[in-house]
């Protein structure tokens, strides 16, 4: 059975279901599941999970996403993309470099930001994209994220493009009509390229058609990354052979290491450096969270 995750480069157009289906269908994999929703217009970089790596993707979800996106000012759509309806209109007042990083400036760090109703956010149990396809719109309430880095890349009189690194959570829609209000206009986001999702790159992803040949050739299992490398923030520790046996039948184990704090997880290892468990540490014991058995 396969295990492992694929770093793979979602076009636009297909969206992350799409993409489970797809590879289902091309290896025969049953257990296949993604770390997140992308939205179906924007292509990059999407992590996919087989066979026991999917018991991983939680902690993929949760990475620093990095996106390249262009903001289209003077016309606001009521799904902040490209695909919606424009609903507002507004003159753009001339841009200048200084203008655009001031902006930016103040919308970097910690902060609160209010999902667009065209969203999969749940609210009372339906998702708030079907709430807005009938026409309704639901107050809600806005979340904590984290704009690690905004960068300007280029400008002209009503197009602006940046990078940007976040958290999980942060709506690029939503903050495109962040930038544009601060800017005195309104806008939506018309192009996004999801470039990083921690340390899986745009660089290293690979297209359904690279997929398709290696599949083809028979090696595809060489491009799937081990299931620890999403666990690349978590701390390592390595146990002995009778403790590692003891954590993989669910058995907690104890743990000397003066730096270890109370409620932090660990990527467990055994003593030949096999990847056995996801563990958190509670009064001076490992105790297993995930287990990962032998394919």
């Amino acid at each position: 059975m396969r295990i492992g995750i694929l770093n793979f480069l979602k076009p636009p157009g297909m969206t992350s279901h799409d993409a489970v289906a797809l590879f289902r269908r091309l290896t025969g994999v049953r257990r296949i599941g993604h770390t997140g929703t992308l939205d179906p217009g924007a292509a990059g970089v999407l992590p996919l999970c087989f066979g026991q790596a999917t018991r991983v993707a939680e902690y993929v979800l949760t990475m620093e996403k990095s996106y390249r996106a262009l903001l289209a000012l003077g016309k606001a759509t009521d799904t902040e993309d490209s695909s919606g309806n424009i609903c507002a209109e507004k003159p753009v007042p001339p841009l200048s470099e200084g203008m655009i990083t001031e902006v930016f400036a103040a919308l970097t760090g910690r902060r609160m930001q209010t999902p667009p109703m065209y969203s999969a956010v749940r609210i009372k149990g339906q998702k708030l994209y079907e709430l807005a396809r009938r026409g309704e719109t639901v107050e809600r309430k806005a979340r904590p994220i984290h704009i690690h880095r905004l960068e300007l890349r280029a400008f002209r009189s009503d197009k602006i493009l940046f990078d940007v690194s976040c958290s999980h959570g942060t709506y690029i829609r939503t903050l495109c009509r962040e930038i544009a209000e601060a800017l005195g206009t309104t806008g939506h986001l018309s192009f996004l390229l999801r470039t990083a999702v921690g340390t899986f790159l745009l660089s290293g992803a690979l297209t359904v058609e690279e997929c398709t040949s290696l599949v083809e050739a028979g090696k595809f299992d060489s491009v799937l990354k081990p299931a620890d490398t999403a666990l690349y923030r978590f701390p390592s520790a390595t146990v002995t052979q009778e403790e590692a046996k003891r954590i993989l039948n669910g058995a907690f184990v104890r743990f000397k290491n003066s730096k270890a704090m109370t409620g932090k997880l660990y990527r467990v290892y055994d003593p030949d450096d096999r990847f056995i468990a996801v563990c958190k540490f509670v009064n001076g014991e490992l105790r297993p969270q995930k287990v990962f058995h032998d394919r």
